[in-house]
């Protein structure tokens, strides 16, 4: 039986803008299994990154539970917060956000020695990904030798470094071109089932949204099926 990874209840965030309270999660709930990869689709500006952000315990939220792995972690402190962070979850943005000083291979070794994991291991694992992804002759090369869609594929691979239980993607191709965006996307997929991870990610794109196994919409505040 498969396990409930995340599990968001009730939850709502509002920001304040001048005078007045701006509600943008009223309430939003979601279940995500392991090896289920669950596409999040929904205008923008109707909260899908806020609510990637509390579903990573980037931020909190006003009311409502977050559950990871069957433990409650809304109520957690930062330290521990940063710790489940780090052993349990991986993130890709649409931007890479890959450290520029750093080789691809370093790139990808770094989050695993910081967990703690041997120099040694973290590069066998740091290699696999990569070859996974078709950059083994790529491994040396700083991020700005590499195209858009080469960067995205070291972002992916250092999001999985970790072996984590949980992905979390907010419009992983959005800045690749079409053609590019399904190559890498494809991809993507693949090492997530591979894997069997858990996986809710934010997209624009009905066609990729369409390949994944579940479509929810976030409309008026809360998550319905799409």
């Amino acid at each position: 039986m498969s396990e409930v990874v995340l599990k968001l209840s009730g939850i709502v965030r509002s920001f304040h803008q001048g005078r007045a309270d701006l509600q943008v999660l009223k309430g939003a709930e979601i279940e995500v299994k392991s090896g289920e990869i669950v596409a999040m689709v929904g205008p923008s500006g109707a909260g899908k990154s806020t609510l990637l952000h509390i579903a990573g315990l980037l931020e909190k939220p006003d009311a409502g539970q977050v559950m990871l792995a069957g433990q409650d972690a809304t109520l957690l402190n930062d330290d521990k917060r940063t710790a489940i962070r780090r052993a349990s979850m991986g993130f890709v943005y649409q931007y890479h956000h890959l450290l520029p000083e750093f080789s691809a291979l370093e790139n990808v070794v770094l989050p695993q020695m910081i967990a703690g994991v041997s120099k040694a291991k973290a590069s066998l694992r740091a290699r696999e990904l990569l070859g996974r992804m078709g950059l083994s002759g790529r491994e040396t090369h700083r991020p700005g030798q590499l195209s858009g869609g080469e960067q995205q594929r070291v972002a992916i691979c250092r999001a999985l470094a970790n072996r984590p239980k949980l992905l979390l993607a907010d419009e992983p191709t959005g800045n690749l071109d079409p053609a590019t965006a399904d190559i890498v996307f494809a991809e993507l997929l693949s090492l997530v089932r591979e894997q069997g991870l858990a996986a809710l990610i934010a997209t624009h794109n009905p066609d990729l949204a369409a390949r994944m196994d579940r479509r929810v919409r976030l409309k008026d505040g809360a998550l319905v099926p799409a």
